[in-house]
């Protein structure tokens, strides 16, 4: 399993559009990947493949995500979609 945490840092945070690209360039992957809320003490990692969860994270602008792979290709998969929430989805 490969972790790496980072912060949501576009103005909007992943609504549906950020939400959307986030989820293609997921399922570009063989591995499993999950996502969630870091200061979240009772969040559970959720499939970072789905809509409805990264819509129901409702993630914001500065709060951090950890990213979690888990399979053949998690190191750049995890790594790829770090570099993608890091530069703001074209929103910065």
């Amino acid at each position: 399993m490969y972790k790496r945490v980072t912060t949501i840092v576009n103005k909007t945070g992943l609504h549906a559009r950020p939400a959307s690209e986030f989820i293609k360039c997921a399922k570009n992957f063989e591995s499993k990947l999950s996502i969630h809320r870091v200061n979240d003490t009772s969040a559970k990692s959720d499939n970072a493949k789905s809509m409805v969860t990264m819509l129901t994270l409702a993630l914001g602008k500065g709060e951090q995500v950890e990213i979690c792979g888990e399979g053949v290709d998690e190191v750049t998969a995890v790594d790829t979609l770090i570099e993608l929430i890091d530069s703001g989805f074209g929103e910065l």
